[in-house]
């Protein structure tokens, strides 16, 4: 059985088998869904939450379009869509942190805090780039970078400033940011798999083939991190309110 999508103004056939073009498809409505819930919910929520939980839903808003294009983009190739799929995460990555600041701004986040988080997350995806698809034999040098800048960002979250700043606010502030955490220690840990198996740099310059489909998994990874996002600063402005 086929299932009749609508790809770039045209209706197109997902065959059954093709898990890839269906997870795109999931991927584009469940962004979609959640984007329509945080920006219906912003008028619902206390005026000092109301500008995360609108980044909540721009963050998944913009995915929502992206997984569209690279939906219609692999049914008409067969490939996967790195360019779209960076393009999407330098966009809604650098949100994302933006989450981090928002939530300890209350307890004394500084600009300063804003600017060292989104430019190390550009850096990171950046350099993931170029070492995915632009220079792939150097991806063991550009992955390292990435690699370098995403741990800073970690340790920003669990030991550095951000986690300084959010246990000297409430209870809640404390435990969203722990949760964010997770996402960010454990969620974001895929797409560093993700490109060891994608690039021939492989770990150490030891090629890695899992015989995975790294779009599949890159899909059910950004659906939980960025929804998942989203839901944690929902629950928190109601627990703020």
């Amino acid at each position: 059985m086929n299932h009749l999508l609508f790809a770039e103004g045209s209706i197109r056939a997902i065959e059954s088998t093709n898990y890839v073009a269906f997870s795109f498809f999931v991927g584009t409505m469940a962004m979609m869904a959640a984007a329509v819930f945080f920006f219906f919910e912003v008028n619902n929520t206390s005026k000092e939450w109301r500008t995360s939980v609108l980044v909540s839903g721009l963050i998944t808003f913009i995915a929502a379009i992206h997984y569209y294009y690279m939906r219609g983009y692999n049914l008409e190739t067969g490939q996967s869509p790195v360019f779209f799929r960076y393009v999407d995460w330098l966009l809604t990555v650098p949100l994302m942190c933006v989450e981090f600041y928002l939530i300890t701004k209350k307890v004394g986040a500084k600009t300063g805090l804003l600017v060292k988080l989104i430019v190390t997350s550009i850096i990171m995806l950046v350099t993931g780039y170029i070492g995915e698809a632009v220079s792939p034999t150097n991806s063991a040098f550009w992955g390292t970078i990435s690699a370098i800048a995403y741990f800073y960002i970690v340790y920003l979250v669990w030991f550095g400033e951000v986690a300084k700043l959010a246990k000297t606010g409430s209870l809640a502030v404390m435990a969203a940011n722990k949760s964010l955490g997770w996402f960010v220690l454990v969620g974001w840990a895929i797409y560093p798999l993700g490109y060891i198996i994608g690039t021939p740099g492989g770990i150490f310059g030891i090629p890695v083939h899992l015989g995975l489909n790294m779009d599949v998994i890159y899909n059910i990874g950004d659906a939980i991190n960025k929804i998942g996002f989203g839901l944690v600063i929902y629950v928190l402005s109601r627990k703020e309110a």
